[in-house]
């Protein structure tokens, strides 16, 4: 391989490392969002057992389904989260190996410039 197709593929590595970032934090924000889902849903069932706004069956049910939707996603999520961080490992450990493989070259003799 050249240094040119080198530096190509350096590139084509971090763009993919930027987009997997991007899901990466995607999948933290619903993540958040799950736990809140999970809390809301559970405190809105714990306020329908114990009656205190006078909420009836529907409530109960549907802050079950809450609890319940929050466990689904925040695994999914979860899951997603550890695939795309594994991802990301791995082509920061390709990147760190072919930017080992270019021949780098020490300038040491060059004037010092003051800006």
């Amino acid at each position: 391989m050249t240094e040119d197709d080198l530096t190509d593929e350096i590139s084509d590595i971090e763009d993919r490392i930027e987009r997997l970032a991007e899901i990466a934090e995607r999948c933290r924000k619903y993540i958040l969002a799950s736990k809140i889902a999970i809390g809301g849903g559970a405190a809105l069932l714990l306020i329908t057992i114990l009656g205190l706004l006078g909420m009836g069956q529907s409530a109960a049910l549907g802050s079950i389904a809450l609890v319940l939707g929050g466990i689904v996603s925040l695994g999914s999520n979860v899951s997603t989260l550890r695939q795309t961080e594994s991802a990301i490992s791995a082509a920061e450990a390709r990147r760190a190996a072919l930017i080992g493989t270019i021949d780098l070259r020490l300038v040491a003799d060059t004037p010092m410039k003051l800006v």
